[in-house]
């Protein structure tokens, strides 16, 4: 192919590549004109790499390719500023963004919280007081394997593991704590009915392991085990229904937009939520193998990290981002 008909072919992307760029240059706000091709930078990036090699190897001048050379390296500065920006709105969100979207969903978190809490409540009391009323909901293997797992008489908590089986751990954690949140968000698809169903009966599961093995008198290998991890945890189960609730209340009741509209405002708001929600379930995942597991760590140390834990997370949810404006105030309010 001549020179000629080269350019001609891809001047059209080149010079709206410049143009772009240009803009960028002068106000690093401008977003409105140039926000489609920015959003396919990379594609563009990578096609105007070809057209480089191809401009070298065919020995075209050496004006051409200095253009060629000048406007990849524009295109890859602006891309790594792109990745910094990127992190630093990832940083906004985890100090403030993700609390700030528990405010704006309020009634959410606190309806999912309390379809959560009254049946593990109910369920745990009955599961002390009655001994057989664990086996509603457990077989009588899966009981005893608890029971085993939290007997004082044994010389380690659960079983004897090496970090690589921590490791491994660690990511059988991940995939079923992220599995159980994401069925509880999933499911609010079906008009919320779903997600109240997991909700439940992730409630209704629990407590009947913390009344059982309450009432068996385990309590010294069982709380201290699961104080940590739980403040991730469970508060993650509370925060993936709320988002599954979400869902479900745009297809009840849409307003004035359409279904689809105010399921599509519903997943954005929802999703808000679920960044940080699987982030908590990997840092839970974690604690869970490699830190309450642990048998060279006192019963005091547990509790006294796992009530900070709590604290902490708490805190979080409840201050943070309290100083940011909502930006989505009708759906909302405050925790």
């Amino acid at each position: 192919m001549k020179q000629r008909d080269f350019e001609q072919r891809h001047q059209p992307l080149w010079l709206q590549l410049e143009n772009t760029l240009a803009g960028y240059r002068k106000n690093a706000a401008v977003e409105s004109e140039s926000a489609g091709l920015i959003e396919d930078l990379p594609a563009s990036y990578r096609r105007l790499c070809q057209h480089l090699a191809v401009a070298k190897e065919r020995q075209y001048t050496s004006n051409l390719i200095a253009r060629l050379n000048q406007l990849v390296m524009a295109c890859h500065q602006r891309l790594y500023q792109e990745k910094s920006v990127s992190r630093s709105r990832w940083l906004e969100y985890l100090f403030s963004g993700f609390p700030r979207a528990l405010h704006e969903q309020a009634r959410f978190v606190w309806l999912s919280c309390a379809l959560f809490l009254a049946p593990a409540l109910v369920m745990g009391l009955g599961s002390y007081w009655n001994d057989s009323l664990i086996y509603a909901v457990m077989s009588p293997e899966q009981v005893l394997q608890i029971e085993s797992m939290y007997d004082p008489a044994n010389r380690v908590l659960g079983r004897e593991r090496g970090s690589d089986t921590d490791l491994q751990m660690f990511g059988f954690y991940i995939k079923k704590n992220i599995g159980i949140a994401f069925r509880t968000f999933a499911s609010g698809i079906l008009f919320g009915i779903g997600s109240i169903f997991f909700i439940v009966f992730n409630g209704v599961f629990l407590g009947a392991i913390f009344g059982h093995i309450t009432r068996v008198g385990f309590v010294t290998t069982f709380y201290p085990f699961v104080i940590g991890h739980g403040a991730f945890e469970l508060t993650a189960i509370v925060f993936a229904g709320a988002a599954g609730l979400r869902l479900g209340h745009s297809l009840v009741n849409p307003g004035n937009l359409s279904r689809r509209e105010s399921l599509r405002v519903a997943g954005r708001d929802a999703m808000k939520i679920m960044y940080g929600t699987f982030l908590m379930l990997v840092i839970a995942a974690f604690l869970e193998a490699f830190w309450s597991s642990s048998t060279e760590v006192s019963i005091a140390v547990k509790l006294a990290v796992g009530g900070f834990f709590w604290l902490l997370v708490l805190g979080y949810c409840f201050l943070g981002g309290r100083n940011q404006p909502s930006a989505n105030t009708h759906t909302g309010g405050r925790l």
